[in-house]
């Protein structure tokens, strides 16, 4: 719901560019590896890294300390945690199911004990607009664009991982360092998006985006082309919303997501009928 005429709008605007940056970046990068966690069967593991990384950032709030550094000890310990001990799928899933309660416990019992304002802790949660600062957008723009890199560097072998492992190990690659590696820039990126979403929704950054692109199409080039832009435009246009109104950010991200999720179902279903008659009839 918009709150404001457009003059106060544009001024809002202006005070928040550095947040529409981050929000930028932040969903190009989800999007991006979004993809691998699809591919990979990991959006389990996406929430369970949030909840180390929201204990993390809770423990830096109560400490007085950088929260973003916080949240990234948090997600790097989850990360590696699971990376290490859960090669396997059944093991992966059953230390992410101790992992969750157990970091979420923790950031609520710090979060209890800090004494300053009630909207820092709910931001942590939730997410919240924030004006960030020239430092902590380029340490957020550092973070993203090293993640990026490196999930270029390994592309090729760790989409062959993630689609085909066991052939992908008969070929020789590398799985279980590929999977260690991933692990632990999803944990980066899992850190860096929960200072705009929050912990508890920061899996519309990094999972809806790169699902509602699988929904539509199969192409190794255009899923994650397509993933990217549903990232953009569900961060940036849920901040474009959120700041002319009385809500926190995370409603309009997520909401916004949803809607694209949504009509990528619709669009992929209708293609799939198309498909399956056109198949039919030349039989």
């Amino acid at each position: 719901m918009i709150t404001v005429d457009w003059e106060t709008y544009v001024q809002l605007l202006a005070l928040v560019q550095n947040s529409i940056i981050a929000a930028a970046v932040l969903g190009i990068l989800g999007g991006l590896i979004g993809v691998f966690v699809m591919q990979r069967d990991m959006a389990f593991a996406v929430h369970g890294i949030s909840e180390l990384s929201f204990a993390g950032a809770a423990a830096a709030l109560l400490l007085g300390l950088n929260v973003v550094a916080g949240s990234l000890v948090g997600s790097l310990a989850a990360a590696a945690l699971i990376g290490l001990l859960g090669a396997r799928a059944r093991d992966r899933n059953s230390i992410i199911g101790v992992l969750m309660p157990f970091g979420l416990g923790l950031g609520i019992l710090f979060l209890a004990l800090y004494p300053g304002r009630s909207g820092n802790k709910f931001g942590l949660l939730t997410g919240q607009i924030i004006s960030v600062d020239i430092p902590q957008l380029g340490l957020l723009i550092t973070i993203s664009v090293l993640v990026l890199l490196v999930l270029i560097v390994v592309w090729r072998p760790l989409t062959f991982d993630s689609l085909d492992p066991e052939v992908a190990h008969a070929r020789g690659v590398p799985g279980r360092p590929l999977s260690f590696i991933f692990m632990v820039l999803l944990g980066l990126a899992v850190a860096v998006s929960v200072q705009v979403i929050g912990a508890l929704l920061v899996l519309a950054l990094l999972v809806t985006p790169a699902a509602a692109a699988l929904r539509v199409s199969s192409s190794p080039v255009l899923v994650p082309v397509l993933s990217m832009v549903f990232g953009f435009v569900s961060a940036v246009g849920g901040i474009l919303l959120a700041i002319g109104g009385s809500l926190p950010i995370s409603p309009y991200i997520t909401t916004i997501s949803f809607a694209i999720y949504v009509v990528c179902r619709i669009v992929g279903s209708r293609r799939l009928s198309a498909t399956s008659r056109r198949t039919l009839v030349a039989t």
